[in-house]
């Protein structure tokens, strides 16, 4: 089984609104380890590693969100593995 790495960045209304915990349970469910976390501008950033296919349905969630999120965009980017062994929620 191959493992892949990406970032996704979400915009919109996803601080203060239970965002990086919706991140952080969609990835164990889904088997990725990684991190979230929230950035000065407003936006989130997460870093996921796992199968391809298991990436694109965490994008898939992100980019919809929970219930209490209004998301605007999303963008993804490859990125480089970081041997994450559990997905955390930073800063």
């Amino acid at each position: 089984m191959s493992l892949t790495a990406i970032r996704v960045t979400v915009f919109g209304h996803v601080q203060g609104v239970g965002f990086r915990w919706f991140v952080m349970r969609a990835a164990r469910e889904l088997g990725i380890a990684g991190w979230v976390r929230n950035n000065s501008d407003g936006s989130v950033t997460a870093h996921g590693e796992g199968t391809s296919g298991s990436l694109t349905e965490w994008e898939k969630r992100l980019a919809h969100g929970p219930a209490t999120a209004h998301v605007t965009r999303s963008e993804r980017t490859s990125a480089p593995p970081e041997s994450a062994t559990d997905f955390v929620i930073r800063g």
